[in-house]
């Protein structure tokens, strides 16, 4: 009886240690999770030293550039009377967008270097022309009257006026005037035609604000990688590897701001509007304290970005985001394999396994900083499966598991890395891949006694 019972006890533990083992693959894949964390965050602290050194460099040169005009700017007079039926007199100002705009801009770039960082800055000559048909400020219910001409001026803004290497002087009709306009009556609000020329340094991004009624901006540069941008994209395009040019025509239609306005109404600022402000991944990288979204015309800006392609922060975090299906997926692997060869690693080695596969983020985040994020995510995976295959033969003892288990974690990096690819479409690789995975475990288990 005690030899019976002694059997079936062992059978018993024989058919249920698989499962417990199991659970304990499990939990240990869940586990995994806590480096990764710091993982994780190493990641954004690069990244956030890139943004540091991108500031410093960016303060000494210029930051990214919004240009905001001309816009006409004429005082007017508002005669009231309160409630003591006594008349009192303020002082506003009308604001006047011109009906034809149009900029051409050349963008010289520079790749500057703090430490292994790159920061691109560049250099752009741009050239402003336009005109005024009609001043329309009937349009605000002002009388000519109250116009105040003598103290009329004009107003160009730009996001940072340090990156400006030369004094800016706007030709009025044919008067050239640095700020005040000279206007003698009201004749001079008509046919008004202008042209400027800036020297302007920037960093990473060039923007434009439409503020004419109808707005044609073209920008060409020597850049190869632009990233295109804002409330409309431009066209047409032509990039290719000795530069890009582009164009962007823009109509006061579809703008959220009119030709015309009084005081505070809107804000002709050069602010780059939040929305603007994105990296690679398209996530916010900055806001500005001072951009009101409320009544800012640069919600409506447009332009291109410059940045350095090889920037691989944003796509190493999107790699961690896969980390537990990798590890899970490389687990349930191992766990078959050596089911089905009648083999038993320790769970210990199962963790140095998973460890083996953190390592690979950071050789990732690594390599990525010299390298780009492609080479380096072949550097990081070659090394990471041939580590783990090294391991495991020495484990197993068995050539065509081992052989197995690295065309599996192959199998792995490269589903993964095409999903990082394939941004629009990573939902549905995504669900196809794990319900093939899902299928092929099932098949294999098939075959295990339990």
């Amino acid at each position: 009886m005690e030899t019976t019972t002694g059997s079936t006890a062992g059978a018993i533990w024989q058919k249920s240690k698989w499962i417990i083992k199991g659970c304990i693959i499990g939990l240990l894949a869940i586990l995994m999770m806590i480096p990764m964390l710091y993982v994780k965050n190493l990641i954004l602290e690069r990244e956030q030293r890139q943004r540091e050194a991108t500031s410093e460099i960016s303060s000494k040169w210029a930051g990214a550039q919004n240009i905001a005009g001309p816009v006409l700017c004429i005082p007017f007079l508002e005669t009231k009377v309160d409630t003591a039926g006594k008349r009192i007199t303020t002082e506003h100002i009308a604001y006047f967008l011109p009906d034809i705009l149009n900029i051409n801009s050349s963008v010289n770039p520079t790749e500057k270097h703090r430490g292994i960082f790159k920061v691109m800055l560049y250099n752009t000559k741009i050239n402003i022309t336009g005109s005024f048909n009609k001043v329309q400020f009937e349009k605000l219910s002002i009388s000519a009257e109250a116009l105040l001409l003598n103290k009329a001026f004009v107003k160009l803004n730009l996001s940072d006026i340090q990156g400006l290497n030369d004094p800016v002087k706007l030709k009025w009709k044919d008067s050239v005037v640095s700020a005040p306009v000279q206007l003698n009556s009201i004749a001079d609000l008509e046919n008004i035609s202008f042209s400027t020329d800036i020297d302007l340094n920037g960093s990473e991004q060039l923007l434009f604000t439409p503020l004419g009624k109808s707005t044609t901006v073209t920008v060409n540069s020597s850049w190869k990688d632009p990233s295109f941008n804002g409330s409309i994209l431009p066209q047409p395009t032509e990039v290719s590897d000795s530069g890009f040019t582009a164009t962007w025509k823009s109509m006061a239609h579809a703008r959220s701001f009119p030709q015309q306005w009084e005081d505070d109404e809107f804000s002709v600022d050069a602010f780059v509007p939040p929305v603007l402000r994105r990296n690679e991944d398209y996530s916010v990288i900055g806001v500005s304290d001072s951009y009101n979204s409320q009544n800012s015309v640069s919600k409506s800006s447009f332009g291109v970005n410059l940045f350095i392609p090889v920037n691989g922060y944003q796509k190493t975090l999107r790699t961690v985001k896969y980390a537990l299906l990798c590890i899970l997926l490389t687990f349930a692997a191992f766990f078959l394999i050596e089911t089905v060869h009648k083999k038993s690693a320790h769970p210990f080695q199962y963790g140095l396994v998973g460890l083996a596969l953190i390592l690979f983020y950071t050789l990732l985040l690594s390599f990525s900083e010299y390298t780009g994020f492609n080479i380096a995510y072949l550097i990081s995976s070659t090394a990471t499966i041939g580590l783990i295959a090294w391991f495991v033969k020495g484990i197993l003892q068995s050539g065509k598991a081992t052989t197995v288990l690295s065309v599996v974690l192959v199998l792995i990096y490269s589903y993964i890395f095409s999903i990082l690819q394939l941004q629009d479409y990573a939902l549905l690789f995504g669900s196809i891949g794990l319900f093939l995975t899902l299928a092929v475990i099932m098949y294999f288990s098939r075959k295990i006694s339990w």
